[in-house]
């Protein structure tokens, strides 16, 4: 089974929830905005993703800027910006068992397949 951080109004997050349907694997969806992870959740996914907090966020969306972070921040306090603002999760992210990846190209996906 893979968890799938989703965000449905995404084109990119519908086109990697579409593949692995296709691919029959069954799917957990997580509406991460509606169900915000905990900081805690984030640094688990971080640690499974292989990536600084930076790279598992949307840098272009105007609330990253709104709340004068930068990619020179703590990791702490990167993380508790998602998990208070979700908005600036990347997304789509799919984890399974120990691993995870950020589904941008949806092809990316397929490697936890």
């Amino acid at each position: 089974m893979i968890t799938y951080w989703h965000n449905p109004r995404c084109s990119k997050s519908r086109a990697g929830l579409a593949l692995l349907q296709d691919r029959g694997v069954e799917v957990r969806q997580r509406l991460y905005l509606s169900d915000p992870p905990s900081q805690e959740e984030i640094r688990q996914v971080q640690a499974l993703l292989g990536v600084e907090a930076i790279d598992m966020m949307r840098v272009k969306d105007p609330l990253f800027t709104e709340l004068r972070l930068s990619r020179d921040a703590p990791e702490a306090e990167l993380q508790a910006a998602m998990a208070a603002h979700p908005a600036l999760i990347e997304r789509p992210i799919a984890i399974t068992g120990d691993r995870a990846v950020i589904g941008r190209p949806a092809e990316r996906i397929e490697t936890l397949l």
